[in-house]
């Protein structure tokens, strides 16, 4: 399970990353996978680049971790790769092909996919098939997952039946898809996304670093908003939120509030006070925000208000 507040599950079929945007400065992932390395966990033993990565955060991907879905019954919310970038230009395509036959195989989740690389996404996801065939967009890598259901495939997946590719739609209806974005400097990334078929497109502005004023959520569901935490946060404005709410309502996403931040919690709320007394760190309890703040909503669905 997870604390994570707008999923209820994490899977981490790899682990590491790169750093490539002022998002990442304070990833709490590197920082977790340097504590993970010296607590002798399998996982995170391999060092990334250190001007980029850090002590046991090199992109790994892990065969292993493959079928866990398969074991989970009960229908949930999943996190794909919490701990890494799923579409890292070194996680290998065949890999991809593996993490989205598994997907497919097990519809009663939905998962949500969360990359600060969307470009490699769309070339990925809207393949054309090379056979000469005539194959719409995105069929070529969607029937590559029905030879990860194939016993004698190099790409096999223990607990795949065959047949996923002609029991799926495309693309598949249980997977979101989105895209982290901190300034109008990665406006781009959305852009990206529009083009990466998903049944449900999310933007994470999550830490948010200025206003997103200049972003069109033209064709985005979902806006997860949240502020910086931990040491060395940066700070967060309440106007931002309460325009990128009001942007988001406009073009028809549901916005989510996650947390105000470190930097709110300590000099707004708990000013001269220790923010860790009151347990709220991160400034993540809706109960002490402005009342229009406190919304979670989900995709088509009913708003959840909270506090």
């Amino acid at each position: 399970m997870t604390t994570i507040e707008w999923t209820e599950q994490t899977w981490n079929p790899t682990s590491g990353c790169d750093r490539i945007s002022p998002g990442c400065d304070n990833c709490y992932a590197l920082t977790m996978a340097k504590r993970l390395k010296g607590m002798g966990s399998a996982k995170y033993q391999t060092d990334g680049d250190p001007r980029t990565s850090g002590p046991g955060f090199a992109l790994t991907t892990h065969p292993s971790a493959l079928t866990e879905p398969l074991r989970w019954k009960k229908p949930r919310k999943i996190f794909v790769n919490s701990m890494s970038d799923l579409f890292h230009a070194r996680v290998p395509r065949e890999f991809l092909t593996q993490v989205f036959a598994v997907m497919a195989a097990t519809p009663q989740h939905t998962y949500q996919i969360l990359t600060k690389r969307p470009e490699r996404a769309a070339r990925i996801l809207t393949d054309l098939c090379a056979c000469g065939t005539g194959h719409p967009p995105g069929e070529h890598f969607r029937s590559s997952m029905e030879w990860a259901a194939t016993s004698h495939s190099p790409t096999y997946v223990p607990g795949l039946q065959h047949g996923i590719y002609h029991r799926t739609g495309w693309p598949l209806p249980n997977v979101w898809i989105g895209t982290s974005i901190e300034n109008n400097d990665y406006a781009r990334r959305v852009d990206a996304l529009r083009q990466t078929p998903a049944a449900v497109r999310f933007i994470s502005a999550e830490p948010l670093l200025g206003p997103l004023n200049n972003v069109s959520l033209h064709g985005i569901d979902w806006v997860i908003i949240g502020g910086e935490s931990g040491p060395g946060a940066r700070p967060l404005r309440t106007a931002w939120v309460h325009d990128l709410i009001a942007d988001s309502r406009a073009a028809g996403a549901a916005p989510f509030v996650k947390q105000l931040g470190t930097v709110w919690a300590r000099d707004t709320y708990w000013v001269g006070k220790s923010i860790a007394a009151h347990g709220d760190t991160k400034g993540g309890k809706p109960e002490y925000w402005p009342t229009e703040l406190r919304v979670r909503e989900y995709p088509n669905k009913t708003a959840e208000q909270v506090g």
